[in-house]
């Protein structure tokens, strides 16, 4: 059967659905499903958290007895193994669901093509590929995750209109109105982890949170948890002050270090790790930076972080860029200038020619009360 327009209006609603999971549902995907049964929805769910029912079940709860026969629109393929859930295919065969639509197939080994195998060797029709790239944009994180063993990577920024990320005195609070900056806070919301330099802890004594208003993260359904993602903080000479505020919040901090600072200051490691950090080396060519994708690979692996926000200033950015880790670019701009002798918002090196340049398609840009919000993907 080809996929027709109707198919089509379904799925946009599966995808809608799934959505109001982005927030919530860490570190595993936001994943939404409709059932239809002669041309009317019959239930439909959303992946609400990790270890609760999935979209599937939750749709065909409410379908009841009028599942046998329907449609399943579902935006990513259904599970076929144990988890924290029983698999999610099982489930549409028993409920005797006839015809499966699946925007993307699951890029997780543990699934990829197995709950599509499974339904189609209990008869039922599978239609795979519909709203593919929508699907897979909702779920980048995820994607990169299982594909590249890496997380995607936000940069935010956040300038005058000549690119100055603080002024000649060093003052840099606030550039960005406020309504740029409680779509920073959801920007974090969404993060497994988010990531600054110790220079910026520094000079701001950041606390990396999500602080949004408690009306916004019932609705979004951040719980406590959800609210303190991973913070990290590179800092290759172990300079990080014990009283740092994030060292007083619940949640982790990770401190990626140097070796050579590991081995030589033994005495600051034991006392961050007696104030619940985690202090990690990782390797470092001289001059140059924290490797960032060996840092970026462990977040994958050993915290299971598949979204990363960096925030930080111009030397860390700038590295990011310079080592293209950097997916996606969130760019605030102030209606303001701050004059040549303003801090400038990336250090980079040279480009020596232009086949050399890093390439940026803008997908999106809008007004964000006083301030303009560009977001800009890399072009790879």
């Amino acid at each position: 059967m080809s996929l027709t327009a109707e198919d089509a209006h379904f799925m946009a609603r599966a995808l809608r659905l799934a959505q109001r999971g982005l927030y919530s549902t860490r570190p595993n995907p936001a994943v939404g499903c409709v059932l239809v049964n002669s041309g009317r929805i019959v239930g439909e769910g959303w992946h609400k958290k990790a270890g609760g029912p999935h979209a599937e079940v939750l749709a065909l709860r409410q379908a009841g007895a009028q599942a046998q026969g329907a449609t399943a629109y579902v935006t990513l393929e259904p599970c076929s193994h144990w988890g924290r859930t029983p698999p999610c295919a099982q489930s549409l065969v028993d409920a005797g669901v006839a015809r499966v639509v699946v925007a993307m197939v699951d890029p997780n080994p543990q699934v990829q093509g197995q709950g599509i195998a499974w339904l189609r060797r209990h008869g039922i029709q599978v239609d795979i590929g519909l709203m593919a790239d929508e699907a897979r944009q909702l779920n980048a994180g995820f994607v990169k995750a299982m594909t590249e063993g890496l997380p995607y990577v936000r940069l935010k920024l956040a300038t005058s209109l000549d690119g100055k990320v603080a002024a000649a005195d060093g003052s840099s609070q606030w550039i960005s109105a406020e309504a740029a900056r409680y779509q920073g806070h959801l920007l974090r919301a969404r993060s497994g982890a988010v990531v600054t330099g110790i220079g910026t802890v520094l000079a701001d004594d950041p606390l990396l949170n999500v602080r949004l208003p408690e009306e916004k993260c019932e609705a979004l359904g951040l719980d406590e948890a959800l609210c303190h993602p991973l913070r990290v903080v590179l800092d290759s000479r172990l300079s990080m002050p014990q009283t740092a505020s994030m060292l007083q919040l619940p949640g982790t901090t990770l401190i990626a270090t140097s070796e050579q600072a590991l081995t030589e200051n033994k005495a600051t490691v034991n006392a961050l790790r007696t104030l619940g950090a985690e202090v990690v080396a990782f390797s470092q060519q001289k001059g140059e930076p924290i490797d960032l994708r060996s840092l970026l690979h462990h977040l994958t692996t050993e915290y299971a972080v598949r979204d990363v926000l960096l925030e930080a200033g111009p030397r860390l950015s700038g590295a990011a860029m310079a080592y293209d880790v950097v997916d996606e670019v969130h760019w605030f701009q102030a209606d303001c200038v701050l004059g040549d002798e303003g801090l400038d918002v990336l250090h980079l090196p040279a480009v020596r020619t232009l086949s050399d340049k890093l390439c940026w398609q803008r997908i999106q840009q809008r007004r964000v009360g006083q301030d303009s919000w560009h977001i800009l993907q890399r072009r790879r």
